[in-house]
């Protein structure tokens, strides 16, 4: 059996155009991880806040972060699309994030296959109404978990998250090549 994490590239151009593997869905409470010993996406919890994923949320394959995680990519979609789902996307934006004192950025991306994201390209393009609800999404979702603190640190363009993304996986080589 494939795993997305392992086996997937990471992407087709990788930094320009990558691979998200969806974990949660736009609309949904619902806090799902992809299980590399499964191998299949399992419900780790529901968000203890009354909000939702304003966009599809995933992980980067054959990419490890500073929080010792695959890097997360948030895909802006119109429709939610399913745990699993492979999008092939282009980054546009970074969203810098601490969570729990551990570094935790976000590379923000569109489908490389829908016409009604070709407009964007970088993090001027993204509605200042989009980047507000998902900062506030991330600046909110774990507050009712005892213990949990998580502070956004704003933005950054396209550049940032292809160098983040490089960063990712030169970290993935070192530890698991």
């Amino acid at each position: 059996m494939t795993n997305l994490w392992e086996d997937l590239e990471t992407g087709p151009n990788a930094p320009e155009t990558i691979h998200a593997v969806v974990e949660c869905l736009k609309g949904e409470r619902n806090k799902y991880e992809y299980d590399k010993d499964v191998p299949g996406v399992v419900l780790d919890r529901v968000l203890h806040s009354n909000v939702h994923y304003p966009n599809d949320y995933g992980f980067i394959p054959q990419s490890y972060y500073d929080d010792e995680d695959p890097f997360d990519v948030m895909v802006l979609v119109e429709d939610a699309t399913f745990p699993g789902c492979i999008i092939e996307a282009r980054p546009v934006a970074l969203m810098r994030m601490d969570d729990d004192g551990e570094q935790d950025d976000k590379v923000i991306a569109v489908p490389a296959e829908d016409p009604r994201f070709d407009h964007i390209e970088d993090l001027g393009d993204i509605p200042q109404q989009e980047l507000d609800e998902i900062d506030e999404f991330f600046e909110t979702y774990k507050n009712l978990e005892a213990g949990k603190e998580v502070e956004t640190q704003g933005w950054e363009d396209r550049q940032a998250a292809y160098d983040a993304i490089e960063h990712a996986q030169d970290l993935y080589d070192e530890q698991f090549a």
